[in-house]
């Protein structure tokens, strides 16, 4: 089965759904990786919101901020993928891509990747553009799509 895309601002979410994508980004950040942070930090009231569901389970989401909320360049984050190794992750990233581009009129998209996935972005077009830096305890780098 194929996955769905599903994409909304945080105005067009339902409860259940927005419950749904808050409960999974806190089963992955701050459960499964241990990271204590505010998840809930002002900008998803300004993004569009993207997920993947096979059957009613959510299995990638991301969302996309407009520049000047969460950084100066229009920025994609909260990038999750619940089943990995299915390439829902490559998906809502190229999904969350051509949203930046639609929504935002993205030239460049900017990202703080956890370090350990700059193979998986640098994939998908992303260049390193910053040294290493701790967010939440965990060590991140900086990196930029520009558009071709």
């Amino acid at each position: 089965m194929p996955p769905i895309l599903h994409k909304k601002t945080f105005q067009e979410l339902t409860t259940h759904e927005l419950y749904e994508l808050l409960r999974v980004r806190s089963e992955v950040f701050v459960v499964e990786q241990n990271c204590v942070y505010q998840d809930l930090d002002g900008d998803d009231q300004q993004s569009l919101h993207l997920w993947l569901t096979v059957g009613e389970k959510v299995v990638a989401l991301a969302r996309v901020c407009p520049a000047g909320t969460h950084m100066e360049a229009v920025s994609i984050g909260r990038v999750i993928t619940t089943e990995r190794g299915k390439g829902y992750g490559k998906q809502i990233m190229l999904h969350a891509i051509d949203a930046a581009v639609e929504h935002f009129g993205a030239t460049r998209i900017t990202i703080e990747a956890q370090e350990y996935a700059k193979g998986f972005y640098e994939g998908i077009g992303f260049r390193q553009s910053s040294e290493t830096f701790m967010l939440d305890g965990i060590p991140h780098i900086q990196m930029t799509w520009t558009k071709g």
